[in-house]
């Protein structure tokens, strides 16, 4: 599967937040960072995909297929997508609400298969034990990793994240996104997380996409563009690429004098 975006402008209203927007081709079993200061069209480029809001111009391919203009609900079954602000019915399990987002796109009949999606999808987040917990119940940063969950059991050819560790505290951080790495790897998707920590997005991405005031800036391997000088000016900051003993690259910022 690869997906592919030329000259994309989308906005809400009179103003246009995304300009030109072109992405080359992303293969299957991508894992893709979106990286890019608050406000600079990462939401907006991901509800634009998903068909939450209409292209104003360019297109968006998948699988060599145009589905600028796909219909929501047919789009919604290949392009799976967690936005910032999430929920979910609060009397649901967690079991129950997993299950109600994979038979929104498959139909409504329930088959052993199916259940054994969920609890495959669950288990391999580390949410087993939280099953049969009320949504209600849950931490901000438990209902942030059902919410992954459920995009994630749609198996679908996108998936877009939007933000998927901001809940969450370093270890589950680092169990989210090793999970999510996983599962790409399995399934072959592309995925594309937007992302405010570069460090993860360095230690766990395989591409970052440099999104300012609407537009690619830059897009390369981790070490390219996080080597940037770009990344300073982009944040305003001053940062340094620096390279573990494990030979893992991290951002050193700080802020400017």
């Amino acid at each position: 599967m690869t997906l592919s975006i030329e000259h994309l402008a989308a906005g809400y209203g009179n103003r246009l937040v995304l300009s030109d927007i072109s992405i080359p081709t992303i293969k299957d079993g991508a894992f893709v960072g979106l990286i890019g200061p608050n406000a600079s069209g990462k939401s907006t480029l991901f509800k634009t995909l998903a068909g939450l809001i209409p292209a104003r111009g360019g297109t968006i391919h998948l699988k060599d297929e145009d589905i600028t203009h796909m219909r929501r609900r047919d789009r919604s079954k290949r392009v799976g997508y967690m936005p910032q602000a999430f929920g979910c019915n609060a009397l649901l399990t967690v079991f129950e609400s997993v299950l109600l987002a994979l038979k929104q796109t498959t139909g409504w009949r329930v088959g052993s298969d199916n259940l054994d999606q969920v609890s495959d999808t669950l288990a391999a987040l580390g949410l087993a034990q939280l099953s049969n917990r009320g949504i209600g119940d849950l931490s901000g940063g438990q209902a942030q990793m059902v919410a992954v969950a459920q995009t994630l059991v749609r198996a679908p050819e996108v998936i877009l994240l939007d933000e998927p560790t901001s809940a969450l505290d370093l270890h589950h951080q680092l169990s989210i996104m090793t999970s999510i790495k996983t599962e790409v790897r399995r399934h072959q998707p592309v995925v594309i997380a937007a992302l405010h920590d570069l460090n993860l997005a360095a230690k766990f991405c395989d591409r970052l996409i440099l999104l300012r005031d609407g537009k690619i800036l830059a897009d390369g391997t981790p070490e390219t563009i996080l080597a940037m000088s770009e990344i300073g000016e982009t944040y305003k900051v001053e940062t340094d690429l620096e390279r573990t003993k494990r030979g893992v690259f991290y951002v050193d910022a700080r802020l400017s004098a």
